[in-house]
């Protein structure tokens, strides 16, 4: 299994899990034309998109993504508000212990916490990658997860840095306000990952950084020392070993 990373910003967020036979879409944040570029021109393996919320950074490509007959899932609530419901290829996801079957890809969905109509993370198995779990635009988790394998998640932003903004008067008092409510900084990030069994993880990926709030060389350098796993800052256009057993011959 392979993790390629498509976009991971308010600019735009899409991942592809892309297996040997099947490929699964997160997010539909960019143009679809850019989609289809990050899987070459060729969408046979493609088994399904997710989609976490109604927000433009996480489903702009959505509608081009369900007329290419590309099946889009995400809660009831988030279709309407996509309003992409009444499509032949829009799909439910029901959040509390319920599961879906996505090709080889089975996801259970839970709630997450931001400022959408329905936002949900996922918890991704499939045999090549083991156990993924992908939570982004929430300020904190409020699960524990079991058997994880790798890991996708929010470092949006450092609480020391929004506070030094605002006491040198250079902050937006009302954006950092919203980025508290709705977003994950690195401190809940370190704290929901230590909450969690880390034993048989093998890659931690920190994605939706904010430019002007966040450090990639510290926020990699921070979680590498406490939890002693291989740790990737998501950048377009990177790929990464996401086998349930990568160094197996």
């Amino acid at each position: 299994m392979n993790l390629k990373i498509l976009g991971s910003s308010s600019k735009g967020n899409c991942y592809l899990l892309q297996g040997k036979r099947e490929t699964l879409i997160i997010e539909a944040g960019i143009p679809f034309k850019d989609i289809k570029k990050g899987l070459d021109f060729d969408l046979s393996k493609v088994v399904g998109c997710l989609v976490t919320h109604e927000h433009k950074d996480h489903c702009k490509g959505v509608d081009d993504v369900l007329h290419a007959g590309i099946e889009v899932w995400a809660t009831t609530k988030t279709h309407g508000a996509m309003r992409t419901g009444e499509s032949r290829r829009a799909r439910f996801l029901y959040t509390e212990g319920s599961s879906v079957r996505i090709g080889e890809f089975e996801v259970r969905p839970f709630s997450i916490q931001h400022d959408a109509v329905d936002p949900v993370g996922f918890l991704i198995h499939h045999p090549e990658c083991g156990v993924v779990l992908f939570a982004t635009d929430t300020y904190y988790l409020k699960y524990k997860f079991r058997g994880l394998n790798n890991i996708i998640i929010e470092a949006n932003y450092c609480e020391d840095v929004l506070n030094e903004r605002e006491e040198a008067g250079t902050g937006n008092q009302y954006v950092s306000d919203r980025v508290r409510r709705s977003h994950m900084s690195i401190q809940n990030c370190e704290k929901a990952l230590l909450a969690n069994d880390l034993s048989a993880v093998n890659n931690i990926v920190l994605i939706h950084l904010s430019d002007s709030n966040s450090d990639e060389k510290r926020f990699k350098e921070r979680i590498e020392k406490v939890t002693g796993k291989t740790v990737h800052v998501a950048d377009a256009g990177m790929s990464i070993n996401f086998d349930k057993t990568p160094f197996e011959l």
